[in-house]
């Protein structure tokens, strides 16, 4: 009878122990679940961005054949809250079904490989273009016919995991956006401004009539899909029928 009191003390401490226990589970449970904790912090990768030859059709050999500069496009965009790693800018992010961001995106630095795209789509065009590593224009220096100055303003890429009819599925948005500024050496005033942008969406929204639940992205790396937003603005600055207007009445002019 001596022993019962001190059985019961501890046969309520384990009680008291155990429900303590669950509950922390629980509690541990809830909060990965919900995502309302300390999420896992986000792995990192390098993209490939690159300029497409001859996606955009249209425009190709559409410009008189004169030489055209293009100058080191400079880095414009709000990178706010978006540092670079080791030296590569960030371009984008991935997110899960909680919104949390899983991947943080990066790529080599984006001035050469814009002056190479805008470079490539001046020569579709009908121009011959060459490159140099001054960002700005300096006028009164005259070794070409036109010299094209550029910012980047905007080169992000956002790829998503979105709840779908049949399951989760991946939707894919990319931002470019590019102001230009064209000057015809030896002369300060530009001879022509104006700004390029593209969104691109993969899967393409409402492509064959049919909702993005039903489509399947064309591609696999969210660099690929920045490299189309890319291509396509670039590209429509040499589609801009008021540029093109302008360089052919001035080819006829210089003759």
């Amino acid at each position: 009878m001596g022993r019962q009191p001190t059985f019961r003390i501890r046969f309520a401490l384990l009680i008291t122990i155990a429900s303590i226990t669950t509950s922390l589970l629980a509690g541990c449970s809830t909060v990965n679940e919900g995502g309302t904790g300390t999420a896992a912090a986000p792995t990192t990768s390098i993209q490939t961005l690159e300029y497409y030859p001859y996606q955009v059709k249209g425009y190709q050999n559409s410009y008189p054949k004169k030489t055209i500069q293009i100058l080191m496009p400079a880095d414009a965009r709000d990178t706010t809250g978006t540092a670079p790693l080791n030296g590569n800018p960030a371009v984008g992010v991935v997110i899960d079904q909680s919104n949390n961001v899983t991947e943080r995106l990066y790529s080599s630095p984006l001035g050469p490989t814009v002056q190479q795209a805008i470079g490539r789509s001046a020569d579709e065009a009908g121009m011959s273009a060459s490159s140099s590593p001054d960002v700005a224009y300096k006028p009164g220096v005259k070794n070409t016919e036109y010299v094209l100055e550029s910012k980047i303003r905007r080169c992000w890429v956002k790829k998503s995991r979105l709840s779908g009819q049949d399951g989760p599925i991946w939707r894919t948005v990319a931002d470019f956006v590019l102001d230009i500024a064209i000057y015809k050496p030896p002369f300060s005033v530009p001879f022509w401004t104006g700004s390029s942008n593209d969104t691109y969406y993969d899967p393409p929204v409402g492509s064959f009539g049919l909702g993005s639940e039903d489509e399947a992205g064309i591609y696999d790396e969210p660099g690929q899909v920045l490299s189309v937003a890319l291509t396509r603005s670039v590209a429509a600055i040499f589609q801009r029928q008021d540029l093109r207007n302008l360089m052919l009445e001035d080819d006829i002019k210089s003759h």
